[in-house]
């Protein structure tokens, strides 16, 4: 299947599986098996998606929680692989949906921010070239020559995003869910990811709150159980997921969004 350069991800009938087991030792098990009780059950968190997303695309995923969204994060990120269907993706991937994820805990920041480049991507001298532009954003002040096995979840995330944000990539991955740090953190994140939208990036964005999604997004994509329940204009797609739309309509509230990082 051909797809037009203009095209970024094109998510093609995908389904993934999760195996949930309810005996925990082999003794549990083994009784639960003689007294023919299940011992395990197979949960669908994504049933048959299918999608096209163009490059330059700001899409934000909404959902309640357990309705496949990081599931499906994690299959655009290549970090799983889809059960059924496909995923094809064009260009260089960026962002973190995992706090932490590919960070090592006994080696200091400074050295965690070279780590962590490369596993995204970057080349030891571009890394160098941004270094400082990284340290600033991060703001972790001394801490940046200890160990980040040290570091506070949000110290954790700081880093991690600063690192993210700042790789050239085609597409922008954000889970809000993960995104931690006071308020004047998070506006700083939402500036930049304001400024990755219009560097023509695309920018999948992982959502509860409606009025950084309005802020952000040009399209609305709903998860429901694992299918795709609504996938358009964003006031439809806001109201269709029923969230108030005055809930954030006041200044103080938007500042509130819980998720103006909506990264890592």
């Amino acid at each position: 299947m051909s797809h037009p350069a203009s095209t970024s991800i094109v998510v093609d009938g995908v389904s993934k599986y999760f195996t949930m087991r309810y005996q925990r030792t082999l003794k549990q098990m083994t009784v639960a098996a003689v007294k023919g009780r299940e011992i395990s059950d197979t949960f669908k968190a994504l049933d048959d998606v299918s999608f096209t997303v163009e490059q330059g695309e700001s899409i934000g995923l909404m959902g309640l929680n357990g309705s496949g969204k990081s599931t499906l994060l994690k299959l655009v990120n290549g970090v799983m692989r889809p059960d059924g269907g496909s995923i094809l993706t064009r260009g260089r991937i960026a962002g973190l949906i995992a706090t932490g994820a590919g960070f090592h805990p006994q080696l200091t920041g400074r050295e965690n921010v070279f780590l962590n480049a490369a596993v995204l991507g970057m080349s030891e001298a571009e890394t160098r070239r941004k270094f400082d532009e990284i340290v600033e954003f991060a703001d972790i002040g001394r801490f940046l020559e200890t160990p980040v096995g040290n570091y506070s979840s949000g110290m954790f995330a700081r880093l991690g995003f600063a690192v993210a944000v700042h790789v050239d990539s085609d597409i922008f991955l954000a889970d809000e869910v993960l995104a931690v740090g006071d308020k004047p953190f998070k506006k700083k994140c939402q500036a930049r990811m304001q400024e990755v939208r219009e560097e023509g990036r695309t920018l999948f964005y992982v959502s509860h709150a409606a009025g950084s999604v309005r802020k952000m997004c040009d399209r609305v994509i709903v998860l429901e159980k694992g299918r795709v329940g609504y996938d358009g204009d964003v006031a439809e797609g806001i109201k269709y997921i029923k969230y108030d739309p005055d809930d954030d309509s006041t200044p103080e509230v938007e500042d509130d969004d819980e998720d103006l990082g909506a990264d890592i």
